[in-house]
């Protein structure tokens, strides 16, 4: 007589039964008022959120939080972003009043570079699409330029050189895909004199001294609407924001440390 085969384990039903984890996924997005803004949902709140490369740490906004019945303020939890699941990820709870007050509507928080950095981030601006691959899964990117991508007070940076006239300075810059000015300067190296308020200088305030010119990617800008913001690193010169980055198809290699470039229309995927 033949025995009966014993019964598989329930984890491994369950294991073999689970699909595999996505390697890839895109969404739409928005760009108002200069920054990107992405449907997601961090710790199982949903809503829009801004994608910004040049914030640290993922955030979400206390009314949200509250609102789901967080109480801390340093929270670990599960990130939803362009139909990948990112499990364990660490998200603190901050007042978004200021920073989302130019938006036409609320956002439930911010998407930073701590959950995108383990991934190639593709950021196209019109029309507005936002896609994440993990490493070895990201498609074919036909690019004008490629700069060296590194990494300063846990933010993203480049390096760029800016000018006033007769100085020149030569830095790290953080590249913003949420930050609304075209440029910003740290207070260690830049100043604005003639600045009625210096303190409207800074994120959030409503002054726009403008740059004589820069040099990103081989292009040269003039006369950018400018601004300050605190050096919180003093290997960090300043910031790049959206209305800048928004002139180019953008690819953020995070794995391979490179930034890759496009025109607009002229990025290519297989």
């Amino acid at each position: 007589m033949t025995r009966p085969l014993p019964a598989l384990p329930a984890l491994a039903v369950l294991l073999a039964l689970a699909p595999p984890p996505a390697l890839a996924g895109e969404t739409v997005c928005w760009f108002e008022n200069g920054v990107v803004v992405v449907p997601a949902e961090v710790l199982g709140v949903a809503g829009d959120f801004i994608l910004d490369t040049a914030s640290p740490h993922t955030q979400l906004a206390d009314s949200q939080a509250q609102a789901a019945g967080y109480v801390a303020t340093a929270l670990v939890g599960p990130v939803r972003l362009a139909g990948l699941n990112l499990p364990n990820r660490p998200v603190t709870v901050a007042v978004l009043d200021l920073r989302t007050g130019a938006l036409p509507t609320p956002v439930a928080g911010v998407i930073g570079a701590d959950v995108l950095r383990p991934y190639v981030l593709d950021v196209s601006f019109a029309p507005c699409r936002v896609r994440l691959s993990a490493k070895g899964h990201a498609p074919a990117f036909r690019a004008s330029a490629r700069l060296a991508l590194g990494w300063v007070a846990e933010r993203p940076v480049v390096r760029v050189s800016v000018a006033d006239g007769p100085r020149t300075l030569t830095g790290a810059f953080a590249l913003g895909t949420g930050a609304d000015r075209a440029v910003r300067l740290s207070d260690a190296v830049a100043d604005a004199p003639g600045a009625r308020s210096r303190k409207e200088l800074y994120p959030y305030g409503v002054l726009a001294p403008r740059l004589r010119a820069m040099s990103f990617a081989g292009d040269l800008a003039e006369n950018l609407p400018a601004g300050l913001m605190a050096a919180e690193d003093p290997a960090l010169a300043g910031q790049l924001g959206a209305p800048l980055l928004a002139r180019y198809r953008l690819r953020f290699d995070f794995p391979a440390g490179q930034l890759l470039l496009a025109p607009t229309g002229h990025a290519a995927r297989r």
